[in-house]
């Protein structure tokens, strides 16, 4: 019946696929493995907040200040720069998520800020929690 299939409506989720940045090999065919779904997503924010000003070529213009912050002094201050910066990039260019909550706080004892991200994937309905260290590497 057409009315039928007009009347059902048809979501289809898309999975979301990319390389392994380690260069993983697959166990069965040897080729570079993949990263599918959820940690696809997150491999790409990891990416996309390491990535320094000129660092992707042909595309200038996607970067993040992280680096630079985390060079700034350990408080508070900067813990509230970097999470505006962190903000600022995912809402900037990861189109394929949406940011609900970003904390940072500055940890003095391993000389570095921890940062909890909340995100939803579009189109789907579980929040995802990513825990990231931040620190200074030369």
């Amino acid at each position: 019946d057409l009315t039928l299939l007009s009347k059902t409506k048809m979501t289809a989720q898309r999975q979301f696929r990319d390389i392994d940045l380690n260069f993983t090999a697959h166990p069965v065919t040897g080729d570079v493995a993949k990263k599918t779904g959820e940690a696809a997503i997150i491999q790409s924010l990891k990416n996309l907040l390491s990535t320094g000003r000129y660092e992707r070529l042909m595309q200038p213009d996607i970067y993040s200040n992280l680096k630079q912050q985390l060079f700034q002094p350990l408080d508070n201050i900067t813990a509230s720069a970097i999470q505006n910066e962190v903000e600022s990039v995912i809402n900037k260019f990861e189109p394929r998520v949406d940011l609900t909550q970003v904390n940072v706080t500055p940890d003095y004892d391993n000389n570095g800020f921890s940062c909890s991200l909340t995100f939803f994937i579009r189109n789907q309905t579980n929040p995802i929690t990513v825990e990231l260290f931040l620190e200074r590497i030369r």
